[in-house]
């Protein structure tokens, strides 16, 4: 089985636009740079699979059904022609809560004592398991992407295109590898636009990303 996560394309919250629109996360739309990167992620997508004579004939395109991930899969589409196109909610972003859609001061000044204990998890290497105030945690959202690889592992559909988020997108790959919560914690986000490959043969499976890459963290 062949799994290629993309993360939808630059949003209105990553450039901040949505801190001023205040739109709910489901939304959320692409910028017009988001939509070139869709372009460019469904071009390689095109290139690769011609390259690696990948067979779609039985291929499925599972996405989230928040609009920037609908946006994003629909233009990859344009290049795959993909017939079997499924949404899943268990494919959406971690849930933010109180703090979606502000930025970090006013998270700080409306709501200290929540910020101040979801920040005593992260200092102490706890990001995975903190909730979010009204929201999710990582840990929550492992648990549903957990009854996601349950659903596709019976399907007999391969490969698999899966359009999604940066948290989410982690997670499938920490349940699929069994990988820690420290990794997730150490574990930057994709890049917008990114895809990562997991190739599962013979009862052992890799993982890379074959196009873009993750996004740099700032030094502290």
């Amino acid at each position: 089985m062949k799994l290629f996560l993309v993360r939808h394309g630059e949003s209105i919250q990553n450039t901040k636009e949505n801190y001023q629109l205040g739109l709910p996360d489901h939304k959320v739309y692409l910028s017009e740079k988001g939509k070139r990167q869709a372009k460019e992620a469904g071009h390689f997508l095109q290139e690769y699979i011609k390259e690696q004579k990948i067979d779609l004939s039985q291929a499925t395109l599972w996405v989230s059904p928040y609009e920037r991930t609908r946006q994003t899969a629909e233009i990859i589409n344009q290049y795959l022609n993909i017939t079997k196109v499924k949404e899943d909610i268990t494919l959406i972003e971690q849930r933010y809560g109180l703090f979606s859609d502000k930025e970090i001061e006013l998270i700080k000044k409306q709501y200290p004592k929540e910020f101040q204990f979801y920040d005593n998890y992260w200092q102490n290497d706890g990001k995975f398991y903190a909730k979010l105030p009204q929201g999710e945690s990582p840990y929550d959202v492992a648990l549903r992407t957990r009854q996601f690889l349950e659903t596709i592992f019976r399907d007999d559909s391969n490969p698999l295109v899966i359009v999604s988020h940066g948290t989410t997108i982690r997670t499938i790959i920490m349940n699929w590898f069994h990988y820690s919560p420290e990794w997730f914690h150490r574990e930057p986000n994709m890049e917008n636009g990114s895809i990562r490959l997991i190739d599962s043969q013979n009862k052992t499976s890799t993982e890379q990303y074959i196009h873009g890459g993750p996004v740099k963290r700032l030094k502290k």
